[in-house]
C-alpha cells in the first residue's frame, strides 16, 4: 500500500460528472481519477474546506457516531479495480475490536477527512489506474512566457500594428 492524498475535486469536461483527484505522496506521484456521484463530491468538498452545515451530512452524522462509540478509522485503502469499478477498505477499530468494511472509496474517503485518518491505494491500483503528471512550478511557466514575450518584441516590426483608416475616419481617432 502506498500513501496517498486528496489532491482535489474537478469535474469531467464532456459529461459533467464529478472527480476525485487523488495523489500518491512519495515520487513518482502517480495521479488517481476516480468519478464519484454528486453527493460524493459535495461531501468531500465539504471536508476539504472545513466547513460545518447548520444539520450534519450523512458522513458528519456517520464521523459523530464513530466518535460516539469510542471508535476511529484507522485508514482507508483503495485495493482494487473490479469491472471499471474501484474498491476500497474502510478500516475500523473500536472497543471490541478492528474491522475491515468494503466501501466505495468516496464515501470512506469523505468519512476519513473529517477524522484525519490515513489514505492508501495498492500499487496494483496505482499501476492500473494511476497516471504520472508532469507539473511546472507556476514561476517556471511565468518566466518561460515573459521570455517568449520578451523575444516576440526584439523581432516585432511595430508597423505591423498599424491600422487602417477608413476614407471617413479621422487621422487621430483610435480603433478597437
Amino acid at each position: 500500500m502506498k500513501p496517498i492524498e486528496v489532491l482535489g475535486l474537478s469535474v469531467e469536461a464532456t459529461g459533467r460528472s464529478p472527480i476525485l483527484l487523488l495523489r500518491e505522496r512519495d515520487a513518482p506521484h502517480r495521479v488517481l481519477p476516480i468519478f464519484i456521484g454528486g453527493q460524493e463530491a459535495l461531501a468531500i468538498a465539504s471536508a476539504l474546506s472545513g466547513a460545518s452545515p447548520p444539520r450534519p451530512l450523512t458522513h458528519d452524522l456517520l464521523a459523530a457516531l464513530v466518535e460516539e462509540l469510542d471508535a476511529q478509522v484507522d485508514h482507508v485503502e483503495v485495493t482494487e479495480v473490479r469491472d471499471g469499478t474501484f474498491v476500497a477498505d474502510l478500516a475500523v477499530r473500536g472497543p471490541s475490536g478492528g474491522v475491515s468494511l468494503d466501501s466505495r472509496p468516496s464515501d470512506a474517503i469523505a468519512l476519513a477527512l473529517r477524522l484525519d485518518a490515513p489514505l492508501f491505494a495498492s500499487d496494483a491500483v496505482l499501476e492500473e489506474a494511476g497516471t504520472t503528471v508532469s507539473i511546472r512550478a507556476a514561476d517556471d511557466v511565468i518566466d518561460e512566457n515573459v521570455t517568449q514575450f520578451r523575444e516576440f518584441l526584439d523581432e516585432v516590426d511595430p508597423t505591423e500594428f498599424e491600422t487602417r483608416r477608413g476614407p471617413d475616419e479621422p487621422p487621430d481617432e483610435r480603433r478597437e
